[in-house]
C-alpha cells in the first residue's frame, strides 16, 4: 500500500481449512485488503493481512503461498497436531472458520476462548446445545461470533428483502428453493468428509437463513426425506439429494410451507456450476429467481462445459480486468467477508465515543449474522440431521415440532405416540 498521512489501523486474521471455500472467498478477501486495504467511515483505513493458516496437513498452503507470491505476505502455516491452538497462540485478531461443518464446533469455540472475534461458515453448528455453548462463550469472552451468509448479499435476495421490508410484497404464502451441485463436490472436492453427510446441511442452509430473515415467523414444524445411492450404499447414511419442509406461522396467525431441495450428484457437464431457483408466492405477488437465467451464457471450443462453464455467477464471485487495467476478483461471496472485517475493526478501533463492550452489543443479538440470531436456522438444521438418521434406521416420515410444552425440538416416529427430545430448551 501506498504511504499516506492517514492514519492506519492494522488487523491480522486466522484461517481455519485451507481447502475449496478458502480458494473461492478467503483467498480474495485476504489478497484483496493486502494489497489495498479498505475503508469505513467508522474506523478509518483498515490495513488487513492473514497472519496465520491452520490445517491437517499443510499441503494446500504451501502451494497457495508459492502461487500467490507478492499478492499475499508471508504467512505462519500450522499443521497436526494440535494446529489450531498453535494459531490461537500466535498474533491474530480474528478467526475465520472453513472447515467441514460437523468440526466447526470445536474450533470455533477454541478460537472464542482464546479470546479472538470468529466468523465460522455456514451452517454455524449442527445442534441447538452446541449454538447456546458458543452463544454463551462469546457473550463471556465479550468478542463476535459470526456466521458467513453470503446470500444475504446476493443483490437479488437484497431486493426481495427490501420489498418486503417496505411492504410491497403482502404475506409470504409458500415457497419453493433449489440448489444443485455437480458430482466433483461430493465425489472429489469433498470426498474425504462426504459419508454420513448430507446435501441438505451443506447447501439448503443457504435458504433456511434467507426464509428466516426475509421474512420473519415463528419456525413450528420440519421434516425431511432424500434419496441415496450414488455417492453412497443405498441403505447407508449418506445422502445424494434431500426435500426439506418447513412450516412457519406469522402474526396473523397464517402458516406458509417452504420446501428445499438440494442434491450434490448432478452431472458435471451441467452448464451451470450450480443450479439454483427460487420461488416465493406472496398474497399479492409472485418473485421468481434463478441463478443461471440471470446471468449470461458463454461457448468455447474444448472448453465448455468442464473446464468453463456455459452460465456463471459473475455476482457471487467474479475475476475481472477493469477498465483502467486492474485485475480484481470480487462479489458478493468476498463482500460478506470485508463485512466481518469492517465490523471487527469497528469494536476495537471505533472512532465514535461508544465502549467496545456496547460496539460488540450493537453488533451481536439480533443482528443478522451474529450466533444469537442463528436459532431458527440452526433448529432447522439440527431436525433434518436427526429425521435423516432415523430415516438412515428404517424409521421414514419422521417431523419434529418446535416449541412445544415437551422441548423446543420433538422428533416424532409414525406409529408412536411418544416424541424424542432432541432439544429441552425453546428454540
Amino acid at each position: 500500500m501506498s504511504d499516506s498521512s492517514v492514519s492506519k489501523l492494522q488487523l491480522k486474521g486466522g484461517m481455519v481449512g485451507m481447502g475449496m471455500i478458502f480458494d473461492e472467498t478467503y483467498r480474495p478477501f485476504f489478497e484483496n485488503a493486502y494489497q489495498h486495504g479498505f475503508y469505513d467511515s467508522k474506523t478509518g483505513v483498515i490495513q488487513l493481512e492473514i497472519a496465520a493458516v491452520a490445517s491437517r496437513t499443510g499441503g494446500r498452503a504451501a502451494k497457495y503461498k508459492e502461487a500467490a507470491g507478492q499478492d499475499i505476505n508471508d504467512f505462519a502455516s500450522y499443521i497436526e497436531p494440535d494446529s489450531i491452538g498453535q494459531l490461537l497462540a500466535h498474533d491474530v485478531d480474528f478467526v475465520c472458520v472453513a472447515t467441514p461443518d460437523d468440526r466447526h464446533f470445536e474450533a470455533t469455540m477454541a478460537a472464542i476462548r482464546a479470546g479472538k472475534h470468529v466468523i465460522v461458515e455456514k451452517p454455524s453448528v449442527l445442534s441447538m446445545q452446541e449454538l447456546d455453548e458458543l452463544a454463551a462463550a462469546a457473550n463471556e469472552e465479550h468478542v463476535l461470533c459470526k456466521v458467513v451468509y453470503h446470500k444475504l448479499f446476493d443483490p437479488d435476495h437484497k431486493k426481495l428483502r427490501t420489498l418486503v421490508h417496505d411492504g410491497v410484497l403482502n404475506h409470504i404464502n409458500t415457497g419453493y428453493c433449489t440448489l444443485l451441485e455437480p458430482k466433483q463436490i461430493s465425489g472429489a472436492q469433498f470426498a474425504e468428509w462426504i459419508q454420513g453427510r448430507n446435501p441438505g446441511t451443506y447447501v439448503a442452509v443457504h435458504y433456511i437463513k434467507l426464509i428466516d430473515f426475509t421474512f420473519g415467523g415463528r419456525l413450528k414444524s420440519v421434516s425431511c426425506s432424500g434419496q441415496r445411492g450414488i455417492v453412497g450404499e443405498a441403505q447407508g447414511n449418506t445422502w445424494d439429494s434431500t426435500q426439506l419442509r418447513l412450516v412457519y406461522e406469522y402474526e396473523s396467525g397464517r402458516e406458509a410451507a417452504f420446501d428445499i431441495h438440494t442434491s450434490w450428484v448432478t452431472p458435471d457437464n451441467f452448464p451451470g456450476y450450480v443450479e439454483q431457483e427460487v420461488q416465493f408466492r406472496f398474497d399479492n405477488g409472485i418473485w421468481n429467481g434463478h441463478s443461471r437465467k440471470r446471468g449470461v451464457e458463454c461457448t468455447v471450443e474444448e472448453k465448455t462445459p468442464i473446464s468453463l462453464k456455459n452460465s456463471m455467477n459473475n455476482h457471487y464471485n467474479g475475476t475481472f480486468v477493469e477498465p483502467d487495467g486492474r485485475r480484481t476478483q470480487r462479489g458478493y461471496g468476498i463482500e460478506v467477508l470485508e463485512e466481518f472485517a469492517r465490523e471487527v475493526a469497528y469494536v476495537e478501533h471505533g472512532l465514535d465515543d461508544k465502549t467496545r463492550e456496547q460496539r460488540i452489543t450493537e453488533l451481536s443479538g439480533s443482528y443478522y449474522n451474529d450466533i444469537s440470531s442463528d436459532r431458527q436456522t440452526v433448529a432447522a438444521v439440527h431436525a433434518m440431521e436427526a429425521i435423516l438418521e432415523q430415516h438412515a434406521a428404517g424409521n421414514p416420515d419422521c417431523i419434529v415440532r418446535v416449541n412445544e410444552d415437551a422441548g423446543g425440538l420433538v422428533l416424532y416416529i409414525p406409529g408412536q405416540s411418544a416424541g424424542i427430545v432432541l432439544y429441552d430448551g425453546q428454540v
